[in-house]
């Protein structure tokens, strides 16, 4: 069911100033930006994985309420699924508190969906199936 980490998603306040940070320092390229209703992402490809940086464009949006309670850093991990109906129904059956009931379009016009932390250790985890090429 899960094949991968899909990436890391990192909250930050500005996402021009952290892609200086992972391009600049770390010598990473910045492949892709996006800006959904929600947030500005920029796209850092790591291997078989990726990071996105994450800035909210609302002053109440979730990564601006993330960074007010926790400050910058890890917002999620998402882990690539082939099937995100079937993934969800299953990690409900086994009694994982689910954020979304259904997947939602994310980044890269993807099928998202989040396991609420309390059930995850902590962790917020998204469910993540590619838009189909």
């Amino acid at each position: 069911m899960i094949r991968k980490i899909a990436h890391i998603g990192v909250a930050v306040k500005n996402v021009k100033e952290a892609e200086k940070l992972y391009a600049e320092v770390l010598g990473l390229p910045i492949t892709g930006r996006e800006v959904s209703p929600d947030n500005k992402v920029s796209f850092i490809p790591l291997g078989d994985t990726s990071i996105e940086l994450l800035e909210s464009v609302e002053p109440d949006g979730a990564i601006a309420r993330h960074i007010e309670k926790r400050g910058e850093g890890i917002h999620h991990i998402a882990l690539e699924v082939d099937n995100i109906e079937k993934a969800l129904e299953e990690m409900k059956a086994k009694g994982l508190a689910l954020i979304d009931q259904k997947p939602r379009r994310g980044a890269h016009d993807a099928k998202i969906a989040f396991l609420h932390p309390k059930g995850t250790y902590g962790v917020l985890l998204e469910l993540c199936e590619p838009k189909k090429q």
